[in-house]
Formats: structure tokens, C-alpha cells, sequence
């Protein structure tokens, strides 16, 4: 029998059995009775649709000020309107590079605008000072943390979490995979620092990196990919759900080739097999196997996003919500993916951005069974009430308006501010 992506996708649904989350949605197949392609028209109208969801903010809320603050390795962003509201936001640990950018470029625009209308605003700073020009992960970064901050900030206003302003609660805790993010591995090693995350954060699923990162179908050691593959299922066993990352590692023939050593263990997600921007290489690929395709952390571009989900580039939807200008655009790819069949998993920056991804896959019906995580709980989940903790394999959603965090004046005590284009911190702004 020909194992199709529906029956592979029922297989990856079994194995996460128990978890709080809609199954993935296998590819429709072509030659399946009552296929119908998604057109343009449907994805445009799932894009368009408004995404914030205000209740009882009937005045103006103009934005004041939007300070940049950093306290030992986190970077924080403030933003404090007329009234005297504030929202805070925390970076994924890029703005240390970025800042320029959000303090020339995107910071601006926003003072004196009214934070209602932020969708707008997302559209109204990607056109100011030709900000368009700079289209891409530096120029959208510095924008997600400016609308995490004023997202907490209406949050806190309306008294709606995240996922309320975003569409709506449909899950509370949020199943996840636990990330090794390593090539300097043998596979042995591998193996061992995996069943460390695993027992550390009561994981259910993996995700491991295969290949060598954008590099022309050379392994990250000799022979490492195609040992690691076998011996993780045999290290962990029918119940592990497992995730491969090829970091655009290959060209299409070799990503099938390593394609195939998945589907022979049963993972259920791979992501990025070729050079992520070559999407003719990577729809080879998805066509040919029948383990899901990845695709989508790198992307900046929301018409690039609805061509690749029309001519079903990948099967699983996946924007970062730093690196592709926070949650509201990525609503709409997710949307577009749901209008298609597909699903979303978003892709992880690293830092406190879990707690960013738990609050999207709160209001997101056709997420994946399995989010990322690299861990945090341990660093930021104090910074919630009640704490954020992991139960059988699946982090809480935060509770309380906005982000949930419960003493913001408490978390920026110490904090300098970033000003200008100088790297020098300004004076103490923990008040």
C-alpha cells in the first residue's frame, strides 16, 4: 500500500495522541475526488480579513513614547501612551545588531499614532522613509518587537490576553518538540545531548538538525546525517515523534534521498531541505515524498507566502513571528495556510520568542501537533502568574491581559536605555 501524506499524517497524529492540538492536515491529493486548488482570490480574502478583536476601546490611544531598554543579556521594548497605559515586549536576542534600525527607522513612525489602528501601522511603517527598501529579517524584527509592545499594551487595556485580541482561545496549553540546534555532533553525541533536553523538559518529540547548514550537500561530519537518522529511533523508540532540519542543506535529489531515511523512521516534519529561497527545488522535493515539508522562517513576504501555499511549496506553514514582523502578519499567513489545508508551525527564534509562540498557537485552529521550544520555562516562566510550567510534554499558555507578565516595572528594574546609533547604554529607565 502506498503510503500517501493523509495516511502518514494519521500515523504522525497517532503518535501524538493525548496532545492538546489539531492534528497537522496532510497535502489534499490531486487525484483525490472533490480536489479543488486554492486560488488567489481565496487566499487574498483569508489574508484580509481584520485580525485584532478590541473590546471597549472607544478613545483614541495614542502611542507617546517607544523606548529601547536592555538589561543584561535581554533586550525589553516600552511603549507608554498619553493616557498613561504601557506595554513591554521582550527581543529574541538580535537587537543588539538591529537597534539602529528600530530607533532611526520604525520607532518614529509610531509616536502619535493611535495603537488601535495598529494593523494599519504595519502597513504605514513598511512605506516609511522607504522602509520597503530594507524588506527582510533586520527591518521586521525591530517591527515585531514594536508590536508585541503595543499588542501587552491593548491587552492591558481591554484586559484581553494575546490570543483574545488575535482571534480568539481555542487551546491553553500548547504541546511541544524540544530542539537540539547543533552540527557539532557525532551522532552518538547527538543522541545523548537530545535525551538530556528530553529529560529535562519532559519532551514528547525531538527535532534534530540534519546536514550541513546551506552547504551543497556536504554533511556537517562525514556520514553523520545517515547515521543519526536510524539510530534516533532506535535510541528513542516507536513514541518519540521526530523532526529533522535541514537548514537548506541540499539540492533536490539529495533532499529526497535524505527524505527518505525520514519517512523510513516515521518523522513527521522536514524542514527547510533546500536553499530556502529556491522554491521550485523545494516543491520538487514536497511532491515526492511523503513526509511533510517544512518551509517558511526565512520568508519576509506575505505575496511570497500566499505563492507558495497556492502551489503547495511546502505542506507545513512556518513564519517566525520576529523575523516576519510579529503576530498580526503571521495570523494572516496562518490563515491563508487554513484557507489551503495546511497547517502552521511557527519557527523559533530562541529567548523569551516561546512565549510569543504559545500565545499564536492559543488562537490558531489548524496548528501543528508539535510547537518549538528551546527551552525558557526556567529563565521567564516566574515572570507569569501563575508560572508557566511544562505538564506531560506541553508548556500553559500565559494567563492575564496582554503578554501576562505579571510586574513589568519589576523585570526592567536596572535596565539602561539604547539611544540614537550609539551602542552605549543611556541613563538607568527602570521607572
Amino acid at each position: 500500500m502506498k503510503f500517501t501524506r493523509r495516511r502518514f499524517l494519521r500515523a504522525a497524529a497517532v503518535a501524538g495522541a493525548g496532545a492538546a492540538a489539531t492534528p497537522l492536515l496532510a497535502r489534499p491529493e490531486k487525484a483525490s475526488p472533490g480536489f479543488q486548488p486554492v486560488t488567489d482570490e481565496i487566499l487574498e480574502r483569508a489574508a484580509a480579513e481584520p485580525v485584532l478583536q478590541l473590546k471597549g476601546l472607544k478613545s483614541p490611544v495614542i502611542i507617546e513614547s517607544v523606548e529601547l531598554l536592555r538589561k543584561g543579556k535581554d533586550h525589553f521594548l516600552r511603549v507608554r501612551s498619553t493616557d498613561g497605559a504601557e506595554g513591554l515586549s521582550v527581543d529574541d536576542g538580535r537587537m543588539e545588531i538591529f537597534y539602529p534600525i528600530l530607533n532611526q527607522l520604525v520607532i518614529p513612525y509610531f509616536i502619535g499614532k493611535d495603537a488601535r489602528n495598529l494593523e494599519e501601522h504595519l502597513f504605514g511603517v513598511y512605506r516609511y522613509q522607504s522602509n520597503y527598501k530594507l524588506q527582510g529579517l533586520a527591518f521586521w524584527v525591530p517591527v515585531a518587537l514594536v508590536e508585541f509592545a503595543i499588542l501587552d499594551l491593548l491587552g492591558r487595556q481591554t484586559n484581553q490576553s494575546l490570543g483574545e485580541m488575535l482571534g480568539g482561545i481555542v487551546r491553553n496549553d500548547v504541546p511541544f518538540y524540544v530542539a537540539s540546534g547543533r552540527r557539532d555532533t557525532t551522532p552518538e553525541q547527538e543522541i545523548d545531548y537530545l535525551k538530556e533536553l528530553v529529560e529535562k523538559t519532559g519532551a514528547r518529540a525531538i527535532k534534530y538538525r540534519v546536514g550541513g547548514r546551506m552547504d551543497r550537500n556536504r554533511d556537517a561530519l562525514p556520514g553523520r546525517t545517515d547515521q543519526l537518522i536510524p539510530l534516533s529511533r532506535k535510541a528513542f523508540g516507536d513514541k518519540m515523534v521526530i523532526h529533522a532540519d535541514a537548514n537548506s542543506s541540499y539540492n533536490p535529489t539529495e533532499a529526497i534521498r535524505v527524505g527518505r531515511l525520514l519517512e523510513e523512521i516515521k518523522a513527521i516534519h522536514y524542514e527547510e531541505p533546500c536553499p530556502f529561497d529556491n522554491f521550485d527545488a523545494t516543491k520538487k522535493v514536497a511532491d515526492a515524498l511523503s513526509i511533510p515539508v517544512a518551509l517558511g522562517e526565512q520568508e519576509s513576504s506575505q505575496w511570497r507566502f500566499q505563492w507558495c501555499i497556492r502551489e503547495r511549496v511546502m505542506d507545513i506553514v512556518q513564519p517566525d513571528l520576529y523575523y516576519y514582523g510579529g503576530m498580526i502578519r503571521s495570523r494572516r499567513v496562518a490563515r491563508m495556510a487554513e484557507a489551503a489545508g495546511l497547517a502552521t508551525t511557527v519557527h523559533l527564534s530562541g529567548g523569551f520568542g516561546f512565549v510569543y509562540s504559545l500565545h499564536f498557537a492559543s488562537c490558531t485552529r489548524q496548528i501543528g501537533p508539535w510547537q518549538e521550544y528551546k527551552k525558557g520555562v526556567e529563565t521567564y516562566g516566574q515572570w507569569f502568574n501563575p508560572p508557566l510550567r511544562i505538564v506531560d510534554g506541553a508548556i500553559s499558555v500565559p494567563k492575564g491581559p496582554g503578554v501576562g507578565l505579571v510586574d513589568p516595572k519589576k523585570i526592567l528594574k536596572g535596565a539602561t536605555a539604547i539611544q540614537g546609533t550609539a551602542a552605549s547604554p543611556g541613563a538607568d529607565s527602570s521607572g
